[in-house]
């Protein structure tokens, strides 16, 4: 049960309690005092209202959330708006275009609800520099960027889980290996999920034990992907469905390149994702499209493939294309180029940052509009 007494910060995160997105927000937080509130993403409606009558009685100084669902967000808009309450919100996508990708019809309503969450905001956290100047552009009072990060390289480890993953799985020393891990949501309207990419791409190889398709990850994708896989499930594509945070870097040590699809558009240009930060600690060189993150972070450890999406033909088969044609002198000379020290991903300058933009907002949380009332929007359209 939550403490009643006043409190200086909560926190939570849409995607629910004991999840990467809260465990991410609570190091965040780690070096000020938050106090973090239950939210539970199966029961989002009653989780909401719940927020509401904690964030009316116990009128923080501060509420943080991770994640932009409306469960949360609505709450938060209340709240700043009738109680005063401010709050920052931090979000590795672009709501309006990501919301339109699976349900154009709302795209409308989510742009206008987007707004408004970023101008009766305190301020913004991105995962990306390119989310956090979307942030001020729909007028965020402020923001800053924490990009995530991985788990510390353990090289030893990783030899040891290459092994007996690829043991395990029957995959030969000599087969190069293009692995992705993420969450596999099936969207009906594309066709397509994380994986499916590198499914499709294989599929368009002859069988061999040169080359091998790993996907990591659970989720509405994972039984069309089985599907699509046919009878080349468990010879060359491997689909090992959910497993364990604590287990992520094993299974990453079995891959050789890793596949970072994202669309060249509104939704996938302003994202690096999570799993970026967890392939470079993994030292693990990257196959992504040509968006900004590929040309603003590369220094010779990618490879850009054209096409506007991951699920485009043109994209597939430059996949096709590159698994058939990469040796492993090209995969070590891109290994090569890996920086050691990626500062976006270091874990304790995010905290220092994230710090530091927490305690300018406590000592100045005037920026936001009038607590009272509510802003017009600008007369321009809100369409993402």
């Amino acid at each position: 049960m939550l403490n009643e007494t006043p409190a200086r910060i909560l926190a939570f995160a849409t995607k629910g309690s004991d999840t990467n997105e809260e465990h991410r927000l609570r190091a965040l937080l780690s070096q000020v005092p938050a106090e973090f509130v239950p939210f539970d993403k199966m029961r989002k409606r009653r989780s909401g209202i719940d927020l509401f009558k904690t964030l009316w009685r116990r009128r923080p100084e501060l509420v943080v959330m991770e994640g932009t669902g409306l469960a949360g967000g609505a709450p938060l808009l209340f709240a700043r708006i009738f109680a005063g309450v401010p709050f920052v919100l931090s979000s590795g996508d672009a709501v309006a275009p990501f919301v339109g990708a699976i349900h154009p019809i709302l795209r409308p309503a989510f742009a206008i609800y987007e707004r408004l969450l970023c101008r009766l905001s305190a301020g913004f956290i991105g995962w990306t520099p390119y989310l956090a100047g979307r942030a001020l552009t729909l007028g965020a009072p402020r923001a800053m960027t924490a990009a995530g990060w991985g788990p510390p390289a353990d090289l030893n480890r990783q030899a040891e889980a290459r092994a007996r993953l690829r043991s395990r799985l029957g995959i030969a020393d000599e087969t190069l290996v293009f692995g992705l891990l993420g969450a596999l949501v099936w969207n009906r309207r594309l066709g397509y999920c994380y994986g499916a990419e590198l499914v499709r791409a294989i599929l368009r190889l002859s069988p061999s034990r040169r080359v091998a398709a790993v996907v990591v990850g659970g989720g509405s994708g994972l039984d069309p992907l089985r599907e699509l896989a046919g009878d080349r499930l468990g010879k060359d594509i491997f689909l090992i469905g959910e497993v364990p945070g604590s287990e992520v870097a094993d299974h990453l040590a079995a891959f050789d390149i890793a596949s970072l699809p994202q669309s060249v558009d509104g939704v996938g240009s302003f994202r690096y994702t999570t799993k970026l930060s967890e392939y470079l600690s993994a030292e693990l060189p990257v196959v992504t499209g040509q968006i900004p993150m590929a040309y603003d972070l590369d220094d010779g450890w990618l490879w850009r493939l054209a096409g506007a999406n991951p699920w485009s033909e043109r994209y597939v088969q430059q996949l096709s294309r590159l698994m058939a044609q990469t040796n492993w002198d090209e995969v070590a000379e891109k290994q090569r180029a890996i920086p050691r020290l990626l500062p976006d991903f270091d874990r304790d300058r995010q905290i220092r940052r994230a710090t530091e933009f927490i305690r300018d907002i406590l000592g100045d949380p005037i920026d936001a509009p009038a607590s009272n009332n509510a802003p017009e929007l600008d007369p321009v359209s809100v369409s993402a």
